[in-house]
């Protein structure tokens, strides 16, 4: 059984910082010592491109490689194409093949469970392995989340997207019924919070009301910050790129909450074995 976590990064609205949330979780967890798998699971390759990767086409091996191989039974090797990073963490990268493979996908069978099946070829190496889900909730994202042990929800404080936010909950409900029955919601995620207006507070608020009774809200929320638009093309990370920014602090305060539900998780999961 492996000891890697793995974590979708899921929200079907696009803009509200799920790119950059998997960058600064995955290199936070890598700065603190563990070994971060990051996985590009949007055919628009933005993850691939903040990590420094320009030109996602003439990538020799993507995801949508791997996926292939799969479904197609090939014996490839499954770590070839795993892209290194300076700033600590391993790329599975993306580009527009992806998005031709969704449609092989429909018509294969497990189709469901492609990534979940290539993940656990090569994820025993990793403390965390982290997916970066496109903005929809179409088959590559149900892979993802059948993949995934528990999903962390970004969400943009300058908008309240409840209707979105009731969808992605039914999606999740559903692979829990057909697919993944441990799935879990670790959190919502704040980001781009503008402290100088009032919306960011009753965004808060009716967050909590509508949905902190079942759904656990992180403490750090992220702030709106030029510094943190300009770096996604950098190929770095605000750790490196500007490390005293308000961004950069609460990526890293949000990474050791995240540490700290691993902490609890592993101590429950021997707690349950010593009964």
């Amino acid at each position: 059984m492996s000891n890697c976590k793995t974590i979708a990064i899921c929200n079907q609205k696009g803009g509200v910082g799920k790119t950059t949330t998997t960058v600064h979780l995955g290199i936070g967890l890598a700065m603190q010592g563990k070994k971060v798998l990051l996985v590009d699971a949007d055919p628009q390759g933005d993850l691939t491109t903040c990590l420094g990767w320009q030109d996602t086409d003439e990538l020799p091996i993507t995801l949508a490689d791997k996926l292939l191989s799969v479904i197609q039974d090939k014996r490839d090797d499954p770590a070839s194409g795993i892209l290194h990073h300076a700033e600590g963490v391993d790329l599975i990268p993306s580009n527009l093949e992806l998005s031709a493979l969704e449609m092989s996908l429909v018509t294969a069978m497990s189709r469901e469970a492609a990534l979940k099946d290539y993940l656990q070829q090569v994820k025993d190496g990793y403390d965390y392995c982290l997916i970066d889900c496109m903005p929809s909730l179409g088959m590559i994202t149900l892979n993802a989340l059948t993949a995934a042990d528990s999903v962390i929800i970004p969400v943009q404080a300058q908008y309240l997207p409840a209707k979105g936010m009731t969808q992605l909950l039914d999606t999740v409900s559903m692979v829990r019924r057909h697919t993944n029955p441990d799935l879990k919601i670790d959190g919502i995620l704040l980001t781009l919070v503008d402290n100088r207006t009032n919306l960011a507070k009753s965004t808060v608020e009716a967050l909590r009301s509508n949905f902190g009774s079942v759904i656990r809200i992180y403490r750090t929320a992220i702030p709106i910050a030029v510094k943190a638009a300009e770096v996604s093309a950098k190929g770095k990370s605000i750790y490196a790129y500007e490390p005293n920014s308000s961004v950069s602090r609460a990526y890293a305060d949000f990474t050791k909450e995240v540490l700290a539900d691993g902490k609890k998780e592993r101590l429950h999961a021997v707690h349950e074995i010593s009964r």
